[in-house]
């Protein structure tokens, strides 16, 4: 099925979100009020959750090597089920510790399962009945698992870092490389393992010696006069023939400009932000020439991506827009750098009701996994429903879908899981603006934005959420609801500090008077919520320091890659911006490693 492309401009990202709780309507927090009732995105209806939902990361879902036992982790439950696909019977619910949001699935040649816990910080293994056979700690935040057969082992890629291998009949770990932060999904191939980053979609090699070998780096992709760069890899799985493919987002590179009907903008679907499916880990992508694959348009949030056994088919799951895209290698093969982009529609886009995040090949069928109401979709087939409670959040589906009008991107698209793809957006007439995160509780850091010229959510919600992006005007109610599901995100969990004698250092300079850092980075939030200038062009709001080491490159315009460079001098503002003239190149590090610990 070919969607048309329309000639309408598309909108750029909803930097950030958030205002206090008292200038939310006239309702204590997260009272409901009056409204009307409307289903859907309108102005009215507003379903909270008991808790507010974790945030969509897809690929959650594994089809075993029998081709009929399906096992999905559930994060917005914290259980895994395991379903019979032929029989359309549920074999097993597994409960997780609260808070656990498993993630990542893989079985060993055992029949084991084991699933990434992505809050819990650990690997849990189930038996082919339903049983936790065992539970391992492995690093704060895990993402991506792959099973090494000849190896007996599993390759964990953490958030922070680190690249855990563990046995993967129990036991401790083996080995700890510390690569670099932003890891994602990592792929078996041969005796190297291909492990991504998840902002950048870039790609490590690492070899059998755990020695980072080669990094891959996408081309850019040229459409329309526009120019788009690698963003967001979702997910990457490995391909029959070696090698591995990527699905993820293209970010416009090119000025953005604003206008009275949004952001200007280019591309097969108008989009700033756009799908795409990558072969990566070959000859064809490596250095810094390649073939960029054609744009996959109005996959909104392509967060999974799985690949037919004879390796001849691809099927996506597009979240934001509740929809199976079925394709092939073919026809996601793009064009030389010098010429201009291609659309792919794919050739055919199923609407998968229940919000589908994560898809599987079972032979030649597709299987999906929905969050809401839980369940197990073949296409053309059996529902298999699954017996957790109901996760209905009016703020999660604000956040996570496509808001109609004139826009072909979630929210979620620039703040992936609730946080920031990585990217400086270059605003016409704004300026270069690095995306904020919104994780850790924010509804106390008002006003928003770099310029601070954002009071409140109201003001977010009519210029942002409705002018540059085209959605629809929301009651106080949902309003109040999106607020609450913002302010619930949780702060990313911070690595093992590599030299604590160096933090403990650092934490001693940062709260020095003569450096001082904590005169505008105090409280518990390290902000004092205001705007300064620290000698970089203007005033600036001052952001939040927690969890700031995931947060690369730095600055408002992005000018720092690494938090050592925001100290250099060439762009973090000088003796305007903390007094660190006089400190020595180890005092720096010191201060950094603390930096980092937060």
């Amino acid at each position: 099925m070919q969607r048309p492309l329309v000639n309408r401009r598309h909108l750029a990202p909803l930097l950030i979100m958030l205002t206090t709780a008292a200038s939310i309507a006239a309702c204590a927090p997260w009272e409901l009020g009056d409204g009307d009732d409307h289903d859907g995105l309108g102005p009215g209806s507003v379903v909270l959750s008991n808790s507010p939902p974790p945030a969509i990361s897809g690929g959650t879902m594994l089809v075993a090597r029998d081709g009929r036992t399906v096992v999905a982790a559930d994060p917005d439950r914290d259980r895994v089920w395991i379903v019979d696909l032929d029989t359309q019977k549920l074999v097993a619910e597994v409960a997780l510790e609260a808070g656990d949001e498993p993630g990542r699935v893989v079985e060993d040649a055992a029949g084991r399962f084991h699933v990434a816990l992505r809050r819990g910080g650990a690997i849990v293994t189930v038996d082919a009945a339903g049983k936790i056979a065992d539970r391992r700690d492995v690093c704060p935040s895990p993402r991506g698992i792959a099973f090494d057969e000849p190896a007996g082992a599993l390759h964990v890629a953490c958030l922070g870092g680190e690249l855990v291998t563990l046995p993967a009949d129990g036991g401790a770990a083996t080995r700890t490389l510390r690569l670099q932060r932003d890891l994602r999904d990592v792929v078996i191939d041969g005796d190297r393992l291909l492990v991504s980053l998840f902002r950048s979609a870039e790609v490590l090699t690492v070899d059998a010696q755990g020695v980072v070998t080669e990094r891959f780096a996408q081309p850019a992709f040229q459409m329309f006069g526009q120019l788009f760069e690698p963003a967001v890899a979702w997910r990457m799985v490995g391909l029959p023939t070696g090698g591995a493919v990527m699905v993820h987002q293209r970010a416009m590179t090119t000025p953005v400009v604003i206008e009275d009907d949004g952001y200007a903008s280019g591309g097969c679907d108008n989009s700033i932000v756009h799908g795409a499916v990558s072969t990566v880990g070959t000859a064809a992508l490596q250095g810094t020439s390649g073939i960029a694959s054609a744009a996959i348009p109005f996959s909104v949030l392509p967060v999974d991506l799985a690949v037919s056994a004879g390796g001849d088919k691809l099927a996506l799951v597009a979240a934001g827009t509740g929809e199976v895209i079925l394709t092939s290698p073919s026809l996601t093969a793009g064009n030389d750098f010098e010429g201009e982009g291609m659309c792919n529609d794919g050739e055919q886009r199923l609407p998968v009701p229940g919000e589908p995040t994560a898809v599987a090949f079972a032979g030649d069928r597709v299987v999906v996994q929905t969050r809401e109401p839980a369940s197990i979709v073949v296409l053309n087939g059996a529902t298999i429903a699954l017996p957790g409670e109901s996760r209905v959040d009016s703020g999660h589906e604000m956040f996570h879908h496509n808001p109609g009008g004139i826009s072909s991107l979630a929210c979620a698209s620039c703040h992936p899981e609730g946080g920031q793809d990585g990217r400086t957006w270059n605003f016409d007439p704004i300026g270069p603006r690095r995306t904020q995160s919104l994780e850790g509780g924010i509804l106390g850091t008002a006003p928003f934005h770099w310029d601070g010229d954002m009071t409140g959510l109201e003001t977010i919600m009519s210029e942002v959420f409705e002018r540059r992006m085209g959605g629809m005007h929301q009651s106080p109610r949902r309003v109040n609801a999106f607020a609450r599901w913002i302010d619930h995100l949780p702060a990313l969990p911070a690595s093992e500090v590599m030299d604590p004698a160096a933090a403990e250092r650092g934490e001693a300079l940062f709260n020095d008077a003569t450096v001082a850092c904590a005169s505008c980075h105090s409280g518990s939030a390290l902000t004092n919520n205001q705007s300064h200038d620290v000698g970089t062009g203007k005033a600036f709001q001052v952001p939040s320091l927690l969890g700031v080491a995931s947060r690369a490159p730095f600055m408002h315009d992005g000018c720092a890659p690494t938090l050592k460079d925001r100290f250099s001098g060439y762009c973090g503002g000088g003796e305007q911006h903390g007094k660190t003239a006089h400190l020595s190149d180890a005092q720096i590090d010191d201060l950094v490693a603390y930096l980092e610990s937060l």
